[in-house]
């Protein structure tokens, strides 16, 4: 079973906290990894690129010139795609790129992603984290006492509007709930500052 180091908001080490194996000890699935975030990336995407074809131009209504006799190319609009202000044959338009991947990989993508960070002693686990206030000097300071002040995902159990207003001015620091932690969240951020009770919530659901 891995085990890590837990510590108080001050940055004193409060003793040590043994971790799920299933979840933060497995051997680290870098396929499934990639998976997992082309998809949310994907899923993120606006998707709102539009162009206008033939039948969005303004003008052309009418028929440039008779069909015969003229000697020149039968033309039925000047908004064709091949005038220039035509349309435009087959340009993007305003489409979902979102993609679901199986539940299973979807899980144990998450899984890979947490295991990483044990490995590379980049997840920091807190006794607790709360403030009396939302004081975002508060917050840099609990980070810098646990040598994470830099890009560093905090994961409490269930929402603190304290914690969350302290952390929102701070660059590269995200505030996210244990239901809400995901695999890209996890990888892009140098450092995993996770509560007991949002450890106590991941495995409770992966397990």
């Amino acid at each position: 079973m891995p085990k890590v180091a837990l510590f108080k908001q001050d940055g004193t080490q409060a003793g040590d906290i043994e971790l799920n194996e299933s979840i933060f000890g497995i051997e680290p699935n870098k396929s499934v990894l990639f998976d997992a975030v082309i998809m949310q990336q994907a899923s993120q995407r606006q998707g709102n690129h539009d162009v206008k074809n033939r039948s969005e131009v303004a003008g052309g209504g009418r028929k440039p010139w008779k069909q015969k006799g003229t000697g020149r190319a039968r033309q039925g609009s000047i908004r064709s795609p091949q005038w220039v202000g035509g349309g435009v044959v087959f340009g993007p338009t305003p489409r979902s790129y979102s993609y679901k991947l199986p539940k299973k990989v979807r899980r144990l993508a998450i899984k890979s992603a947490l295991s990483s960070k044990v490995i590379d002693n980049d997840l920091i686990v807190l006794e607790g984290l709360a403030f009396d206030a939302p004081k975002t000097k508060d917050m840099k300071a609990v980070l810098t006492n646990l040598s994470a002040d830099r890009k560093a995902l905090v994961v409490t159990g269930d929402y603190n509007d304290f914690v969350a207003l302290s952390a929102r001015n701070l660059p590269g620091v995200t505030v996210v709930t244990a239901n809400g932690v995901s695999v890209l969240d996890v990888l892009k951020h140098d450092k995993l500052v996770m509560t007991r009770d949002a450890v106590e919530k991941v495995e409770e659901v992966l397990a």
